[in-house]
């Protein structure tokens, strides 16, 4: 469906000012001020007395800023819910033309729904799905995909279920600041997806089997135009299945040959984005299935950004990346930022975690690129499967996405690998 933005009238709105005190709390009292400098010119001579006065001017001038930016500050707190709007809401959505109540569409192999097919400017704010389907791997198989302002590659192309943080293609409930899963199999996103010309979304089946019901709701904005300063939104999927161990001959995690290896450089780290041009990282969603027993949160974070070789930012261990401690102590957790809410099988070949970080207290910058990795393992000493989804906004164009694995090469599965508790490698 296409619906083109028509004029709208500017809105535009005013605080109401209020007469302040004249001596608010933790203002400097002019006259006394005015009276020590009296007092300090006759001590000090004219000199002294000029240089404090514009010592002083320069307080006071800081302070006039400080202030008004305190009261905007309040102003927005107070009024942000009942200041007056000045886009226009709309949604596509998959309700029933007929007016009768068959409010989903059909999916066949191969096939793709059209979810939204908009020209003009205006941002996606919220995304909602829920699927029936006779095919169990659903999540894996259909895919999300989104252009902006008539790119010819995809922005977003990922798992329907990796981008709700489903990475292991099953359903479970949890609440988080940008992704909600709710009762019963309703899946939400909370992004904000600015266009400027055109924006599309579709939904494909790479599967072999029909989607028989897919229902949705893409709720957005239409604007005049959009402010500059605006990156796109994007969204990439990655996978290691399983990932390539340095050793294979370990036995116990904190044992001297996995605990005397040194990485300093992220070499053989499990890469979750590669991007190039100026954006800011918004966050990650990461599942794991255990192909080896033990703990598999040893590695560190590693973050490159603009070229340098060493990790601009450099983390402590996998838990602590998602704000947990001490392996989660094996408890789920779902929280605003951060979360573990799949947690099955702890520390057993096939343990199952899924998991999640949101940076939107302070989004990770990038000037000209940046390499978002983890370890697996302390020094890339394990050889689980990883599922990834990294989230963020940057200039266009965007660098080449890597090729989406074969639907059956997503289906998360146990490998025979090395290491502790794990069955032999198989002979080549």
């Amino acid at each position: 469906m296409v619906e083109n933005p028509g004029a709208m009238e500017n809105q535009q709105s005013s605080a109401s000012t209020e007469n302040e005190p004249k001596h608010p709390q933790g203002r400097p009292d002019r006259r006394r001020m005015l009276v020590g400098l009296a007092t300090g010119a006759g001590l000090l001579g004219v000199s002294a007395l000029t240089s404090r006065a514009h010592a002083q001017d320069g307080f006071l001038a800081a302070y006039e800023v400080q202030r008004e930016a305190n009261k905007e500050a309040a102003d927005e707190f107070l009024f942000a819910s009942s200041r007056l709007k000045n886009y226009r809401a709309r949604r596509s959505a998959s309700w029933d033309r007929s007016g009768g109540n068959d409010d989903s569409v059909p999916v066949e192999s191969g096939q793709a729904a059209a979810l939204l097919d908009i020209k003009g400017s205006g941002v996606v704010t919220h995304l909602w799905f829920t699927v029936d389907s006779r095919d169990p791997y659903h999540l894996k198989n259909l895919v999300l995909r989104a252009w902006w302002d008539n790119e010819t590659t995809p922005s977003v192309e990922v798992p329907l279920g990796d981008f709700f943080a489903l990475g292991l293609g099953q359903y479970f409930t949890f609440q988080s600041q940008l992704v909600v899963v709710a009762p019963v199999k309703a899946l939400n996103a909370y992004f904000t997806m600015p266009f400027k010309h055109a924006a599309r979304m579709s939904v494909s089946n790479e599967g072999s089997i029909r989607t028989d019901h897919l229902y949705f709701a893409v709720d957005y904005v239409l604007l005049d135009s959009l402010p500059g300063g605006l990156g796109r939104f994007h969204a990439q999927y990655r996978q290691a299945t399983p990932c390539k161990a340095e050793i294979n001959n370990w036995k116990n995690e904190y044992s001297p040959e996995v605990n005397n290896r040194k990485n300093l450089t992220g070499a053989g780290n499990y890469v979750f984005l590669e991007a190039e041009g100026r954006g800011h990282l918004i966050g990650v969603t990461q599942s794991v299935l255990q192909n080896q027993d033990g703990w598999f949160g040893e590695g560190d974070d590693m973050i490159f950004i603009d070229g340098d070789q060493r990790p601009t930012i450099q983390g402590t261990g996998t838990e602590d990346y998602y704000n947990g401690a001490w392996s989660f102590n094996e408890e789920p957790f779902a929280n605003l930022h951060e979360g573990a809410p799949l947690i099955e099988n702890p520390e057993k070949i096939g343990g199952r975690y899924c998991l999640y970080r949101w940076h939107t207290e302070s989004p990770i910058p990038f000037e000209k690129s940046i390499r978002v990795t983890m370890e697996h393992g302390h020094a890339n000493h394990r050889a689980d499967d990883f599922f990834t989804v990294a989230y963020w906004y940057q200039t266009e164009p965007h660098a080449p996405f890597p090729a989406l694995p074969s639907p059956t090469k997503r289906i998360p599965k146990i490998f025979a690998v090395g290491g502790a508790g794990a069955q032999p490698m198989p002979k080549s």
